[in-house]
């Protein structure tokens, strides 16, 4: 199983981006699909998950700026991002697990965000 996360670039404060991830070979009953972001010198964190049933957690500080999504026939979650901030920069992982608690990350994409 493998993910590919892409969309990530340079946008300016204030821009907008959508991040999306797509899982190619075997894989099923997917509970948990998001997207978690680690900045330079700093621990990966959270930054919002969607369940099967679409039950959502986002990071405090990025509620109401981001919202996830995902697509269950193109095995696929989506990450969009507004009112970007440069506190935002960060590599951005997507995370799926099934549902035997099994973890399978994307390689990351780069998000800057200029001042």
């Amino acid at each position: 199983v493998q993910l590919q996360a892409f969309g990530g670039g340079l946008v300016q404060a204030g821009g907008s981006l959508r991040l999306s991830c797509a899982a190619s070979g075997s894989i099923f009953s997917i509970n948990i699909m998001g997207w978690y972001r680690q900045a330079p010198g700093k621990q990966r964190e959270l930054v919002a998950t969607i369940t099967s049933s679409s039950r959502t957690n986002y990071a405090d500080s990025v509620k109401g700026r981001f919202t996830v999504s995902r697509d269950n026939a193109k095995v696929s979650v989506y990450l969009r991002m507004n009112s970007l901030k440069p506190e935002d920069t960060a590599v951005y992982f997507c995370l799926m697990r099934d549902s035997n608690n099994r973890s399978y990350w994307g390689q990351g994409t780069q998000v800057t965000v200029s001042s």
